[in-house]
């Protein structure tokens, strides 16, 4: 099986979208539904890398970015910031608390593609 990636996504039909465009693209797919159960997941699977949606259930995505940007066994875990928020102080934020790349909703399947293979230098 191909590198390991974490969606954190609490639309069910987004879910959805993105483990068949990654799974057809080799990638095996761990899905949260909400930030607590991401931090577990990212913890206890380490992924290759984490796509993550800002407005999540019980610990958003800044927070959940920040906690494990911050902790040394996780740091180097590429984050992808998935949101429908579009301010750049909303980017600029996600960028502060560590994400590697931050794309807006909607978005290209293949912006993240090529997004991922850049982050995972694949």
């Amino acid at each position: 099986m191909g590198r390991r990636i974490l969606v954190t996504e609490d639309s069910p039909t987004i879910l959805e979208i993105l483990k068949s465009v990654l799974t057809e693209e080799g990638y095996e797919v761990i899905a949260a539904a909400d930030g607590q159960q991401a931090l577990d997941l990212a913890r206890t699977e380490k992924p290759d890398l984490i796509i993550l949606n800002l407005m999540l259930p019980k610990i958003d995505g800044y927070k959940v970015c920040r906690m494990l940007k911050f902790d040394e066994r996780f740091k180097n875990i590429p984050i992808i910031m998935l949101t429908a928020r579009s301010k750049e102080s909303d980017e600029q934020l996600g960028r502060e608390v560590g994400a590697d790349a931050y794309i807006r909703k909607p978005f290209q399947p293949e912006v993240m593609i090529d997004e991922i293979k850049k982050l995972l230098k694949s």
